[in-house]
């Protein structure tokens, strides 16, 4: 009978679906190793990583020859499969459901008016060399604003976390996706205090979790703002 094979995830750190799935793994301590991708060198259009994933994104799993790309469908197939505590993404069907929910919520909202700041006050102006769009980028805030409104009146309510009373595979989504404009100098919109409360608690949490060479991936040090541009060029293929 052939070795088992070690679970393998493809990442680019630069990616926020990428560090949602290296926190949970990091919290989990599930074994695994990590293939690092630099989109920025254009590795994830390689003739090796593409065999592996056509679609020349990351993140990608390779758990015992099983090949997977999406986040969202990695992360669960995770917790799923392996023995990690329940809260992550709970078997209970209602409040599964509520993670089910958020997280396809977020990939309509959160994710792409987060991304769009990110995108137009630091990505554009640095492959065009135009200065940033002032008035596209107070529209983009404002969509952002709208989102962490609902993000609050939706899922957060009185909770501590979106899902519950304690952290789940959700709220990990979430954090990585709005700690991206903060990497531009954004930070949240003006009034918008359950972003940051929601920021803090994840953290809080899963820094209780992590062992200690890992804790950097839930609040990386931000970078030089030249440094942010330069190493988030061509950053785009994430899912």
């Amino acid at each position: 009978m052939a070795a088992r094979q070690a679970l393998q995830v493809h990442l680019d750190l630069l990616s926020q679906p990428c560090r949602a799935l290296h926190i949970l793994l990091a919290c989990t301590r599930l074994p695994h190793t990590v293939r690092h991708v630099a989109l920025r060198r254009g590795e994830h259009r390689t003739p090796e990583f593409t065999e592996i994933n056509p679609m020349q994104k990351v993140p990608v799993m390779v758990d015992n020859g099983f090949i997977l790309t999406e986040s969202d469908a990695i992360i669960k197939y995770l917790v799923n499969k392996y023995d990690v505590p329940d809260h992550w993404y709970p078997r209970q069907p209602e409040r599964r459901a509520r993670v089910d929910e958020y997280t396809a919520w977020h990939h309509t909202h959160t994710r792409p008016h987060a991304a769009k700041v990110f995108l137009l006050e630091v990505l554009l102006p640095a492959q065009t060399g135009s200065p940033v769009e002032e008035q596209r980028l107070i529209g983009a805030l404002s969509q952002l604003q709208e989102t962490l409104d609902q993000l609050e009146s939706m899922f957060l309510r009185r909770q501590p976390f979106l899902c519950g009373d304690d952290i789940t595979v959700a709220d990990l989504l979430a954090v990585c996706e709005l700690m991206q404009p903060e990497g531009g100098g954004a930070g949240h919109p003006a009034g918008s205090p359950p972003a940051s409360a929601l920021e803090e608690s994840s953290s809080s949490c899963c820094g209780r979790r992590l062992r200690p060479g890992a804790r950097r991936a839930v609040r990386p040090e931000r970078p030089a703002p030249r440094q942010a541009v330069t190493s988030h060029r061509g950053a785009g293929p994430a899912d």
